[in-house]
This record gives structure tokens, C-alpha cells and sequence, in this order.
């Protein structure tokens, strides 16, 4: 009996630690994404990273939301910014 329990709780700890995969990316995440490129570029802030779920429909949608959203944001805060007087000595 608790060789039957200790195998369970073993398989149980090695079912939580690799878990179930990964869960597609939402609409949220991808208007989240598309919101810092948008705002990053056009202001040209930074360049932004991220990884894009382009398998899913939701993500494409709330990338490209995002997207036209974070370019009205930049402009709205004054258009393209210069950060590199900040830099210098």
C-alpha cells in the first residue's frame, strides 16, 4: 500500500513539473503584443521582442487591435521620440 502511494505521488509530481503543454495564446496577448510594437516603433522607443502565436486566429486579431491602438498612443502622446539627448554626456 505505500509503494502504491508513493508511485502516485510520484507520477503526480512528475505530471505538475512538466505540465500540460502550452495554452494558445488569447486575443489579450495578442493585443498586448501588437500594442508594444506599435507604441515601440513609431516612437521609436525600442525594439520589441515577443513571441507571436500566428496559428491562432484570436492572436492575429488582438495583434493587429493592439497594433493600430499603440501607433494612435504614440502619436497621441507627441508623435516620434528622440531618447537619445537622455544618453548623452
Amino acid at each position: 500500500m505505500k509503494r502504491t502511494i508513493s508511485v502516485a505521488v510520484a507520477v503526480l509530481a512528475a505530471i505538475s513539473l512538466t505540465g500540460f503543454g502550452t495554452k494558445p495564446k488569447t486575443f489579450d496577448q495578442g493585443y498586448g503584443d501588437g500594442y508594444a510594437v506599435g507604441y515601440n516603433t513609431t516612437c521609436k522607443v525600442r525594439a520589441t521582442h515577443f513571441y507571436g502565436d500566428w496559428d491562432s486566429r484570436a492572436y492575429q486579431n488582438g495583434y493587429a487591435s493592439g497594433l493600430r491602438a499603440g501607433v494612435r498612443a504614440c502619436f497621441r502622446d507627441g508623435g516620434k521620440r528622440d531618447y537619445s539627448r537622455r544618453y548623452r554626456r
